[in-house]
């Protein structure tokens, strides 16, 4: 199911981190009193009831006409364009003031859906304030206490009930897979040679592609939907460096993918923003196909290929169970060999393994390689299951979590994919104890 994105905005120091940190469990914006602490937008993944969003928490809006609020002021405005609804955070003890006014006309043109969370209402002598905030045009608002919990939950049902329902866009027949990576190593132009048309703008200028693009079609009887997600999408203004922008677009797409292609300038070679992205895709359990394209401008011999390969594991150490395709998207070079490699991390996501045949692997683990003491005491394996799929999730009942050491972990993952495969995607482990 693609995730809701939901937008927290307001003028500065009315409490929006404070309410960011509330629902999403911890700590991720800095919290401080002094107006403008949070510039840029902040991401994160937030969930009640039984739906799962992304939540963006957002610079204060000002009127002042400085460098720092007109950047902020842009972040805010790409971050209500992302969003599917808009939490308005006002400070009820000061009451309306014409920052919060701008902010409602602001909003009011975005045609979005949005709920007006009037903050700071953690004593009954302010709770007659926010009939004041009905004058902004927004709708009702909902008394709340960023800093003791109250009226979030009443927040999060009306997100809830505002979010589109997005179970049915995906075609459960179709393999969704979106083409990811840093300004400029080539998304739109891959996704011409995979389409063998000229679907998307290309050109040398970072930022080009303005909108997420989708387009499905058939190969060799399977359905795809490949997304395009480079460039800028607020009317072709680079309203922020695109660094973050790309990072941004890139969680946007991978949410509603079955299958991540990590695109790698092979000119270039590898950046640190390179390894951010991948990153992104590495944690969200999605299937993963590292791309290096531009291979045809490079002057290779016979171990150029293995000495990029050896630099990619190096670089993406967490990667390791990603297939990597050396490509040409402007000659349309082994644009094949691509799809070989989405079908297999696609079949890994969705592999089921049967009881008993994972537990005689995970016998044959232990007798080949005893746990040893960590933590003031030795893991004891009873037996396990899989749980789940994309990505194949495992559960081991044992005598005590804490004895597991992550090598040891990461030595069971490596006898489960030795013995099943699982090409393409990551393998969770999770272990419990047993009752």
């Amino acid at each position: 199911m693609s995730e809701g994105v939901v937008a927290i905005v307001g003028r500065a120091n009315v409490g929006k981190s404070t309410i960011f940190n509330r629902i999403v469990g911890e700590r991720v914006s800095i919290v401080e009193d002094t107006p403008g602490v949070t510039r840029d937008r902040i991401y994160a993944h937030g969930s009640w009831l039984t739906r799962d969003f992304r939540i963006i928490d957002t610079g204060g809006i000002e009127l002042e006409k400085s460098d720092m609020t007109a950047s902020i002021k842009m972040q805010a405005e790409i971050a209500i364009e992302e969003a599917d609804v808009i939490v308005f955070v006002v400070n009820g003890r000061e009451g309306v003031t014409p920052e919060d006014s701008m902010v409602a006309r602001i909003l009011q043109k975005s045609k979005k859906p949005v709920i007006l969370a009037v903050n700071k209402i953690d004593d009954n002598k302010y709770k007659d304030n926010i009939y004041d905030f009905y004058a902004l045009g927004i709708g009702d608002p909902i008394p709340v206490s960023g800093v003791h919990g109250i009226g979030i939950g009443d927040v999060l049902d009306e997100v809830i009930r505002l979010l589109p329902n997005k179970d049915t866009i995906n075609d459960p027949e179709t393999i969704r897979f979106s083409i990811i990576g840093r300004p400029n190593v080539g998304k739109s132009s891959l996704t011409n040679a995979i389409l063998g048309e000229d679907r998307v703008i290309v050109s040398n200028i970072e930022g080009t592609t303005r909108d997420a693009i989708d387009t499905s079609f058939t190969k060799d009887g399977q359905k795809y939907t490949v997304v395009d997600t480079a460039g800028m999408r607020k009317r072709g203004k680079i309203y922020e460096n695109v660094e973050k922008y790309s990072v941004m677009r890139a969680m946007s797409a991978i949410d509603d993918s079955d299958i991540i292609l990590v695109v790698i300038d092979g000119e270039r070679g590898i950046l640190e923003q390179d390894k951010h992205i991948a990153g992104y895709a590495h944690e969200s359990g999605k299937g993963v196909v590292l791309v290096v394209n531009k291979w045809d401008a490079i002057e290779k011999d016979s171990k150029t290929m293995q000495a990029f390969n050896k630099k990619i594991r190096e670089n993406f150490k967490y990667l390791d169970y990603a297939k990597i395709a050396y490509v040409s998207a402007l000659k349309k070079q082994r644009i094949d060999t691509i799809f070989d490699l989405i079908n297999e991390a696609y079949e890994s996501q969705h592999k089921r393994i049967p009881t008993n045949l994972f537990n005689d692997v995970i016998v044959d683990a232990q007798l080949m390689n005893p746990t040893s003491n960590f933590q003031g005491g030795r893991l004891k394996i009873y037996y396990g299951s899989q749980v789940a799929i994309t990505p194949p999730t495992f559960v081991l009942f044992v005598n005590d979590p804490k004895f597991l050491h992550f090598s040891y972990k990461r030595y069971l993952e490596n006898k489960l994919r030795e013995a099943f495969g699982f090409d393409g995607s990551p393998v969770h482990i999770i272990c419990r104890k047993r009752e």
